[in-house]
């Protein structure tokens, strides 16, 4: 059985120099580990990445690579002898498909010599294909400008000839980064936090903070659906759950209702940061925007990232809740966001919450709730969920 063969580009991974290796061995291994149990090779020649499979595989491979960060574009190609006559044969071949399927009579040829001890350079390659496909096909034309269809040839160690490409992620390869431990709430935000630091190469790990009976099962299906639909872009996410109603259950004692949800962020941060010590996370992640809700005001984030020597990343700073929302429906997390079932914050958010808060006087709240105990208590009940 001929197996098939997909040319994978990648973009900023090439600027790495002397990293650029590592950074294509992560990419390797994130194509890889999106396809457990199916036969197929990864490889690299001349700065591209190729993927060779059999054909009842094209579609999952395909699936796999247009989720798969650090892939710029990819698209099947045809390999071939470094041969002048064999190009053209292979270029009339694959220009007659593009025709039947109906994608234009504008085409134009692009080649690219990478090695450069073949005898023709790239004008001469180009040339001798279009001309030759002008007469086999007289219905074709050439516009450089705008074409319906382009033919790329690469002159690697072997020829390489395709056409349209299909578009990746971009992006860094999962693993490349680091680790970082995601504030996952059932909200659009924090799911689009996570993807976004994928996307930067992070390696994701995620915590969930349930309070039954406050919250229902259902709002944890809810996170433990968002998180499996992450780990379609980042293999090896996992989700850890933690039982907060003790917590939460000081907060309401203790505290002043205004007080609540920055006392409960705090202690979140704070919680957080003892998991992620024990995790190796280097960093927090959250969905925080700037003014889109009370807790999201300069002083606000100012104290409850003060519970932290971690830093705390906050990629949808500056980002409106219609562009979130945009990312939110490309990476198919709205829908599940939009579930209604809410979690902690949402349930015990105050009517008149603390817009500016009193730094120094909220520290002083969050220090009368003498939580310590009860975080570290969590922390030896906190569930691991692996996807």
């Amino acid at each position: 059985m001929t197996e098939l063969l997909f040319l994978v580009k990648y973009g900023e991974i090439a600027l790495k120099k002397r990293n650029r290796g590592a950074f294509v061995k992560s990419l390797k291994d994130s194509i890889r580990a999106k396809l457990p149990g199916l036969q197929f090779s990864v490889y690299e020649t001349f700065h591209r990445v190729f993927v060779r499979f059999p054909p009842e595989q094209e579609k999952a491979i395909s699936a796999a690579l247009t989720r798969t960060f650090g892939v710029v574009s990819f698209c099947k190609a045809l390999q071939i002898e470094r041969d002048i006559s064999a190009i053209e044969s292979a270029a009339v071949g694959l220009a007659e498909g593009f025709i039947a399927a109906g994608m234009g009579k504008k085409f134009k040829v692009e080649t690219r010599r990478a090695d450069k001890s073949f005898p023709l350079s790239s004008y001469e390659i180009s040339c001798r294909v279009g001309e030759l496909l002008l007469e086999r096909f007289p219905g074709l034309g050439v516009d450089v400008h705008t074409p319906d269809w382009v033919m790329n040839i690469e002159i690697r160690e072997h020829a390489y000839l395709y056409g349209p490409s299909i578009d990746g992620p971009y992006g860094l390869p999962n693993g490349s980064s680091g680790k970082g431990l995601l504030l996952l709430s059932g909200g659009i935000d924090s799911p689009v936090a996570g993807w976004m630091m994928a996307k930067r190469g992070m390696t994701i790990e995620s915590v969930y903070f349930h309070s039954a009976p406050f919250t229902s099962e259902k709002a944890r299906e809810k996170v433990e659906t968002l998180a499996r639909t992450l780990s379609g872009w980042a293999p090896g996410i996992v989700l850890f759950v933690v039982p907060f109603t003790p917590v939460l259950a000081r907060i309401k004692e203790k505290a002043m209702d205004e007080e609540v949800t920055l006392l409960l962020r705090a202690c979140m941060t704070s919680f957080a940061t003892l998991l992620a010590e024990r995790s190796g996370a280097m960093c927090l992640i959250t969905g925080e925007s700037l003014g889109q809700v009370a807790s999201q005001t300069v002083e606000s984030m100012a104290f409850t990232g003060s519970f932290t020597e971690l830093p705390v990343f906050r990629p949808l700073v500056g980002m409106n809740k219609e562009e979130i929302i945009t990312i939110a429906r490309k990476i198919d997390t709205f829908e599940t966001s939009n579930l209604p079932y809410a979690d902690c914050c949402v349930l015990f958010s105050p009517a008149h919450p603390l817009i500016r808060p009193n730094q120094r006087k909220m520290k002083l709240s969050f220090g009368h709730l003498h939580v310590e105990t009860l975080l570290r208590e969590a922390l030896e009940k906190t569930e691991k969920v692996t996807f």
